[in-house]
């Protein structure tokens, strides 16, 4: 029986740096870290002085959803913290 033909696969050359510096979507995600932080702390200030003032501060018109908005302030704080990289 005829044996068959042996092929030779050509060796693997790995792509330039210069192409893949191309290829990287460079962002600034410079600003991420801070928002997230100031986001953390205005929603964290937010609930203590509303606390400590016996709900007479920051807005006294909204009572205890006052509790609502500076948990919503740390919410954005984690939805900020999912651009983070």
């Amino acid at each position: 029986m005829p044996k068959s033909r042996i092929r030779k696969k050509a060796d693997y050359t790995p792509p330039s740096a210069s192409k893949q510096a191309a290829n990287i979507k460079l962002t600034n995600r410079g600003w991420v870290a801070p928002v997230m932080l100031a986001l953390f702390l205005i929603g964290l200030v937010w609930i203590v002085v509303f606390y400590v003032a016996d709900g007479t501060l920051p807005i006294k018109a909204l009572g205890n959803w006052n509790i609502v908005v500076g948990f919503g302030f740390i919410a954005g704080g984690f939805g900020v913290s999912t651009q983070w990289k």
